[in-house]
C-alpha cells in the first residue's frame, strides 16, 4: 500500500508476479463497483488456495480492513507491504507515465492527505516497509515482532492444504 506511482505495481510484478494472483483496481477501473470486484477476485484466489497480491493505495484503515477481514475469514496469513510516502518522488515518477497510466497530481496529493501508516494492530501477520533502492530494485525492511524474516505478501500454511494469505 502507498501512494500512486510509488513503485507498488513494479514491486509486485518483480517480486511476486510468477507466484501470486494480482488483484489490482487498476485492472478494472471502469467497473461500477471496484471494491466489490476486488473482494470477489481475492475471494476466488484464496478459496482456490492461490497466493494473492492486492495492489492498491489502501490509504486508510477502513480500506485495508476489508482485505484483512476476508483473508482472515478464509484462514489466510496477511502481510502488508507499505511504501512510505514520498510525494515529490511519486509526482515525478507519475510525470514520466504515458496515457491512462498517468493520473492527475491532485489524486496523489489527495491520497497523501488521507494516508494513515499501517500497523500490525490492524490484523496483519507481517508488516514490511518497501523503498526504491535507486538501482531499479527495492529494499525491504520488516517492521515489528517478525523483524529479521524475509518479506512476502502471502504464505501458504505448512503442508499447503489450506488457503493462503493475502
Amino acid at each position: 500500500m502507498g501512494l500512486q506511482a510509488s513503485g507498488k505495481s513494479t514491486y509486485g510484478r518483480q517480486r511476486y508476479g510468477a507466484t501470486h494472483v494480482l488483484v489490482s483496481r487498476d485492472l478494472f477501473r471502469n467497473h461500477p463497483r471496484p471494491a466489490r470486484r476486488q473482494r470477489e477476485l481475492l475471494d476466488q484466489a484464496l478459496r482456490a488456495g492461490r497466493s494473492a497480491l492486492v495492489d492498491n493505495t489502501s490509504p486508510t484503515l477502513a480500506d485495508r480492513a476489508a482485505v484483512v477481514e476476508l483473508a482472515r475469514a478464509l484462514g489466510a496469513r496477511v502481510t502488508c507491504c507499505f511504501f512510505p510516502p514520498d510525494v515529490r518522488a511519486s509526482i515525478a515518477r507519475n510525470a514520466r507515465r504515458e496515457g491512462k497510466e498517468r493520473i492527475p497530481v491532485v489524486g496523489i496529493l489527495a491520497t497523501a492527505k488521507r494516508l494513515v501508516a499501517p500497523t500490525l494492530e490492524e490484523g496483519f501477520d507481517r508488516l514490511v516497509e518497501v523503498r526504491l533502492d535507486g538501482r531499479g530494485g527495492f529494499e525491504e525492511r520488516e517492521v515489528g515482532p517478525a523483524a529479521g524474516k524475509s518479506a512476502g505478501v502471502r504464505e501458504r500454511p505448512p503442508g499447503g492444504t489450506g488457503p493462503g494469505a493475502a
